[in-house]
């Protein structure tokens, strides 16, 4: 991978919000960076594209045609430090599980800080699970994937299914979730100089600006990884050995199992933060490994 080629370049563009992370000229260069990068980084691929909205929340399913499963689902849940993303930037990773699974993925553009703070994100992705699941598909049918801040989403959606006694997804996918908002992880330091996209500046501006007062970082609403993991359901987590947020995975994987649960950790030796957006053999390889894991997992059950 060419580490100053157009698609890396515009990947570290994604990362340099400074001061506050509110001042509105850095957010708007910060949301252009990643529609350019969801421009480069979307794969072509033979599928079929349909929106529908969820009361005011724009949402989008990608559907494979060439090897379609009607037996499940996957509701996917796109990063962007809750700052930035949405249906375009979702596609880059809906598309690359669609064509792998078969699948039909589910995205949807939750609101953003600092417009719109928490908890407007997981309300969003309540009503969207509430969508799916009244009616549509049963919670055992569907798979809840995420990225980054969309791992963090997908884990708190989880967390709070679990605290209301609601059924929850069948299994989590998980892409170097952020799990910890407090930024003390040793990875931090350890991977300071080698992460080449993600920055601990970008880290914590981002959760000032998304929990915007309403409580401390280390509050399981924003940071799950302390929260309960009594009851969850089995948890794929995928990460680069050379991100700042390797630590929220290792430290994720054994909260998990340690409470009874089922995880597992794919650490990729030569990866960063999300490295299966980029069109890079070792995020090929990473997607086949989903895709013989989720096949495995789920054979025999319809």
């Amino acid at each position: 991978m060419d580490l100053n080629g157009p698609l890396m370049k515009a990947m570290k563009a994604l990362n340099f919000i400074s001061g506050s992370s509110t001042d509105e000229e850095d957010i708007k260069k910060h949301r252009e960076s990643v529609e350019r990068f969801s421009r480069l980084a979307t794969p072509k691929g033979d599928v079929d594209i349909e929106h529908f909205t969820v009361g005011e929340i724009r949402c989008e399913t990608v559907k494979s045609l060439s090897n379609y499963n009607p037996h499940y689902v996957i509701l996917y849940v796109h990063g962007g430090g809750y700052l930035s993303g949405g249906l375009d930037y979702a596609r880059i990773l809906a598309k690359k599980m669609a064509v792998a699974t078969g699948f039909t993925t589910f995205t949807f553009a939750y609101r953003l800080a600092p417009e719109h703070a928490y908890p407007a994100a997981i309300e969003d992705g309540l009503s969207v699970w509430d969508h799916l699941t009244g009616g549509m598909y049963s919670p055992s049918h569907i798979l809840m994937a995420g990225d980054s801040a969309g791992g963090n989403l997908a884990l708190c959606l989880t967390q709070k299914l679990l605290s209301d006694n609601r059924p929850v997804p069948r299994e989590l996918i998980l892409f170097s979730p952020w799990a910890d908002m407090t930024g003390t992880a040793d990875s931090y330091e350890s991977n300071r100089d080698i992460d080449p996209v993600l920055s601990g500046e970008f880290v914590e501006n981002a959760a000032k600006a998304y929990i915007a007062g309403a409580g401390d970082p280390d509050d399981p609403r924003f940071s799950p990884l302390f929260g309960s993991f009594e009851g969850f359901p089995h948890t794929y987590i995928m990460a680069g050995k050379n991100e700042i947020l390797l630590d929220d995975s290792i430290r994720l994987c054994k909260k998990i199992n340690d409470a009874g649960g089922r995880a597992e950790l794919d650490i990729e030796e030569k990866g960063w933060h999300v490295y299966q957006q980029m069109p890079v053999k070792i995020a090929s390889l990473a997607i086949k490994r989903l895709s013989r894991h989720i096949e495995k997992d789920l054979n025999g059950d319809k």
